[in-house]
């Protein structure tokens, strides 16, 4: 099999986790002879296509995200429909949401443990002409994933500061969206709700739980719709319970589980694939099971985890 790595230069600041994994990623394979190659991505879009491109040659390859979501977001894009692909991450930079269920930062940014990984098969969501490995979600917190980019770029700010900088800031504009939904096969219904979550796994936003149940490979997809029945100041006193996971015993919270959901906005709102964000009236989030091969790490306590009830889709990590 062929390693390749998909290196974003510029993961973590200013591209310093980037240049510290570089070498790591040389002395290992070449020590152990593990037939590989290292490409940089050149600018936003260009990891997507360098996979997309690589994987149509047939061979059997293993690729790697190295750096953030955003990295991941383009080789599980660049990836889906191609057999012959896996998909590792090595995590850079100060998000990393997705891989949280498999282990720590520190876990996963190991070559070796990547390397000798084991690959199993995980759900996509399909959304428009993206995919997501890790959650989308239309409404409010959609516009504070927008808006997340810009607090990113601030000196000394991480992943889980720019989301509760963008959080505070979305409260200050629309908080209420007129939204008609309908789950699998039922008939459309409207909802005034402030967002509505759709996860494929548990974390995003830098640490917040949007979906403490959720398990990237059970074929269901943990839709999650908090209702406006509740003012700014309610709502800023509940942030913190929110990201804990706690919210699924809201009385505002509807949770159910599904393979597609419909959503018509009233209004121009904005719709969030795994962090890339666009404006929409209409948005459809539809389950493709096992889509991706998917590499748990070989320090990774995930198997484990999961046989001794740990990790479940009945209750958030023990």
């Amino acid at each position: 099999m062929k390693h390749v790595f998909v290196v974003n230069p510029m993961a973590g600041k200013k591209g310093r986790d980037a240049q510290h994994i570089i070498p790591q990623i040389h002395e290992y394979c070449k020590k152990n002879a593990v037939d590989y190659e290292l490409y940089c991505t050149t600018a936003q879009g260009d990891g997507q296509r360098f996979v997309k491109e690589r994987a149509a040659s047939g061979e059997n390859i293993r690729f790697y995200a190295c750096g953030g979501d955003g990295t991941l977001f383009e080789v599980v894009n660049g990836a889906y429909g191609a057999e012959n692909v896996e998909v590792a991450v090595l995590p850079l930079g100060s998000g990393n949401d997705f891989i949280r269920l498999f282990g720590t930062k520190e876990q996963l940014a190991n070559v070796a443990a990547q390397v000798n990984g084991t690959a199993i098969p995980l759900d996509l969501i399909r959304c428009g002409d993206k995919l997501a490995i890790n959650e989308c979600s239309m409404g409010m917190d959609a516009e504070v994933c927008k808006k997340q980019a810009d607090f990113k770029k601030l000196p000394l700010v991480n992943g889980e500061m720019a989301y509760t900088a963008s959080a505070l800031w979305a409260l200050m504009k629309k908080v209420e969206n007129n939204f008609t939904i309908s789950v699998d096969d039922e008939p459309p219904h409207k909802e005034k709700v402030i967002f509505c979550f759709v996860g494929n796994s548990r974390w995003y936003g830098g640490g917040y739980m949007g979906g403490p149940l959720a398990m990237p490979n059970d074929g269901l997809l943990d839709i999650i719709m908090v209702r406006k029945q509740f003012s700014r100041l309610k709502l800023l006193t509940l942030l913190g319970s929110y990201k804990k996971g706690k919210h699924l015993s809201w009385e505002v919270t509807k949770f159910v589980r599904g393979k597609k959901i419909t959503v018509h906005s009233d209004a121009p709102a904005v719709v969030n694939v795994d962090g890339e964000c666009e404006v929409v009236n209409d948005c459809t989030m539809e389950l493709l099971p096992a889509a991706i091969r998917f590499v748990v790490p070989a320090n990774s306590t995930f198997f484990k985890d999961v046989e001794s009830g740990r990790i479940s889709a009945d209750h958030p990590i023990r």
